[in-house]
């Protein structure tokens, strides 16, 4: 393909590549003005996980069916789908609802987040993919910078043309969705070679079986009881699906949903493991970082999205000097070492975080958060398509997004689980310090205090000290401006609760930092997997073509008597008339 042809392509998966990264981060800054809106703190982790279940249970059936019928008709579908997500998100009145209607979005978001990257890997070698891996990374950072920024200036609005500001967090996909599928309809038109395989439909079913159960029952352990009927129910039918599921990849062979093949090869296996580590790290910061803002610092939903650019700035800035340096030397075997290293730094930054502290002191942590994560993105995607076949790029991707995706879901279920199991501990250690209790009941016997409706939700709650531990489950605009004397408890609580989700990340990302070392990085081809296809099907015909030449020639051969001078026979003067 010409440089003008890939820019064209370029064009319909950037604007799919916008919808997907804009929906991530939007959502984030909002989170709070939606759950406090709908009455559900605690069940926030519903909406995001519900999400990110299905968006990754998708990923490998789009992977693996682009295969079958082509990139661009499944790429249609998933922006339709997600944009039908949208404007049902839009209308939800309950967070089980949205819980529901974010899960169609992820449907739609499974092919938005794994299409892209696996058409990109069609058409360029991994070499070169880093030259135009620009175009994405600009899309991604203005995405991701304006997202937060625009999630929290919807959520911070009381209406929007007669709606609830923060369902335009969800509205406003539908004219970008639009947008984006004239655009895909228009630009997105790329060769596909048909083959013939079978469709992994058991894969597709053992897969939804081994995951689901396991993250549902990673977000609601702490709820049911680790060792509940309900639980112990979910870790078996997780189980049984994980077997089922290698017994079905086994029996299909090359036509599986992800191909067990694919694990033979070193490299892709390290790289999916260090996805899974950095997808758990990287959903945990981006989830938990703006809640922190918004609680702790006193942030409101647009102060928290302008907080977060250090780390979108990290990121940028290290995505586009790392494919750089890639293009130009074909080596990446350092930046997954460097880029676990930078964020391990900032979630040990963040482990120091306490109430008092200054939202710079934040800030720098989300900045080595994201010089980290620029580095790990896009080079163990790279890394995962260099290590298999052209026949393979597109399972190669989706399980590498795949796998990813998990760690992130984990992650997010992972972490919130153990924030809201952490905060009734730490809220009754902040209420038992006696210098805050000194200052709470101080408070409390104030006239003034007493007498302002803003400190009406908490000294409600110091009559009853027994609901204290679930005080920040539903909604908690009370501390919004609330006295800072009652305040400082509930904020003193959330901190150090954070602080051991920190925790937890960084325990994680050192992990994947030690594996790093392991990575093995052949070098980068220097081909297109679409040219390798071409070439491919280039020689299936020509050896078509040569075994009809040849049988032609055996049975003219045959037909042939021997004597005769098949030259002469071949005059046209002599040729017999039929």
């Amino acid at each position: 393909m010409s440089h003008r042809q890939i820019l064209f392509v370029i064009f319909g998966l950037m604007a799919g590549m916008f919808l997907s990264a804009l929906d991530q981060t939007i959502v984030g800054t909002s989170m709070r003005t939606i759950a406090d809106d709908l009455d559900g703190m605690a069940l926030q982790a519903w909406v995001t996980t519900a999400y990110l279940i299905v968006s990754c249970i998708s990923t490998p059936i789009y992977g693996k069916l682009s295969d079958i019928f082509g990139r661009r008709p499944l790429f249609l579908i998933a922006i339709s789908i997600f944009l039908i997500g949208s404007l049902l998100a839009g209308m939800a009145n309950s967070m089980y609802e949205l819980a529901i209607f974010r899960a169609i979005q992820g449907l739609g978001a499974g092919g938005l987040m794994a299409l892209p990257l696996t058409i990109m890997g069609d058409m360029l070698a991994p070499r070169e993919r880093a030259k135009y891996q620009g175009y994405f990374l600009a899309v991604f950072g203005i995405s991701s910078v304006i997202g937060p920024l625009i999630g929290g200036v919807l959520a911070g609005s009381e209406t929007i043309l007669g709606i609830t500001g923060w369902r335009w967090v969800f509205l406003i996909n539908i004219p970008i969705g639009l947008v984006a599928l004239a655009i895909v309809l228009r630009f997105l038109h790329i060769p596909h070679f048909t083959r013939p395989v079978r469709i992994d439909w058991w894969g597709a079913v053992t897969v939804i079986l081994a995951v689901a159960p396991l993250l549902l029952v990673a977000e609601q352990g702490r709820i049911w009881g680790w060792t509940s009927p309900l639980a112990i129910t979910c870790y078996a039918i997780g189980a049984l699906g994980i077997i089922g599921f290698l017994l079905a990849e086994r029996m299909m062979g090359d036509d599986a949903l992800i191909p067990l093949k694919l694990f033979r090869s070193p490299t892709f296996s390290m790289a999916t493991v260090l996805g899974v580590l950095v997808g758990f790290g990287m959903f945990g910061a981006m989830m938990t970082v703006p809640l922190y803002l918004q609680l702790v610092d006193g942030a409101n939903p647009t102060e928290s999205g302008f907080l977060m650019l250090p780390m979108i700035g990290g990121l940028m800035i290290s995505s586009i000097v790392s494919g750089q340096l890639i293009a130009r030397t074909g080596r990446y075997k350092i930046f997954p070492t460097i880029g676990t290293a930078f964020m391990s730094a900032g979630f040990l930054v963040f482990t120091f975080a306490t109430a008092d502290k200054p939202v710079w002191f934040m800030m720098v942590g989300m900045l080595l958060v994201g010089l980290g994560l620029g580095q790990l993105m896009q080079t163990l995607t790279i890394a995962s398509q260099n290590s298999v076949g052209p026949r393979d790029i597109g399972v190669a991707t989706s399980a590498s997004t795949f796998f990813r995706q998990i760690g992130g879901t984990l992650g997010t279920a992972v972490l919130f689980s153990v924030l809201f199991t952490r905060i009734p501990d730490t809220l009754r250690a902040a209420f038992s310090d006696p210098g805050i209790a000194a200052g709470v009941k101080a408070a409390a016997t104030d006239p003034a205090v007493r007498a302002d409706p803003a400190n009406a939700g908490i000294l409600n709650l110091l009559k009853d000290p027994s609901s204290l531990g679930s005080a920040l489950d539903g909604d908690s605009s009370f501390l919004n401006s609330a006295d800072p004397r009652l305040a400082e408890p509930f904020l003193v609580g959330f901190n150090n609760a954070t602080v051991t989700v920190f925790w937890v990340s960084l325990v994680v990302v050192l992990i994947a930092f030690v594996l790093s070392f392991f990575l093995q990085a052949p070098p980068l081809r220097t081909s297109s997997p679409l040219q390798e296809a071409a070439d491919e099907h280039a020689a299936r015909l020509a050896e078509d073509v040569g075994r009809q030449a040849q049988r032609a020639a055996d049975t003219m051969g045959a037909m042939v008597e021997p004597g005769i001078d098949v030259d002469e026979f071949e005059r046209p003067e002599q040729r017999p008339s039929r």
